[in-house]
């Protein structure tokens, strides 16, 4: 199967555009669909050269700040959501510290994945490892408006676990 970085939605197609930082392995993948369907491209670590070799040990409830070596020209009207890969999630514990967190359209720094491990055990993160999974969403900007008051409802105010327990 020939992967897919961008996704054609009727005449439209949404390009992010990428670039490979200098010092970053030309070898690691960009990011990519492992499936048809999938709604998340895969992102991978990528390790200066002299971090290459030993990666990095995320300690349980350690957090690190994962380098892609890549920065992205995202349009206007999108953004990119980095979200943690389920099969990390599953086996290791790991998640984003801010997940979901976002690449905003006029951002062009680079992208760097903040991981944090949940898990009872230390893992290394090795260079070209999947660590990762970045969707591309809209984005509407609203305006804020003060009031007086707000329209009722029949929740109300109630907040966490007011709908019932089941």
């Amino acid at each position: 199967m020939q992967k897919k970085s961008w996704v054609k939605m009727g005449d439209q197609t949404s390009i992010i555009k990428i670039f490979r930082e200098e010092w970053a392995d030309p070898d690691i993948a960009l990011p990519a669909y492992e499936s048809t369907g999938a709604a998340g491209a895969d992102i991978r670590a990528n390790f200066s050269a002299e971090k290459r070799k030993d990666g990095l040990i995320l300690a349980p409830m350690g957090r690190g700040i994962l380098p892609s070596g890549l920065r992205m020209e995202i349009p206007h009207g999108l953004e990119v959501q980095i979200r943690a890969r389920s099969g990390l999630a599953a086996k290791h514990g790991i998640g984003i510290v801010n997940g979901p967190g976002t690449i905003d359209s006029d951002y062009r720094g680079p992208i760097g994945i903040m991981l944090i491990n949940w898990g009872a055990d230390p893992i290394i993160i090795t260079h070209g490892m999947r660590i990762a999974q970045l969707v591309v969403a809209p984005v509407i900007q609203a305006q804020f408006q003060l009031v007086s008051g707000l329209a009722e409802t029949q929740r109300g105010s109630g907040g966490f676990g007011s709908t019932g327990t089941n």
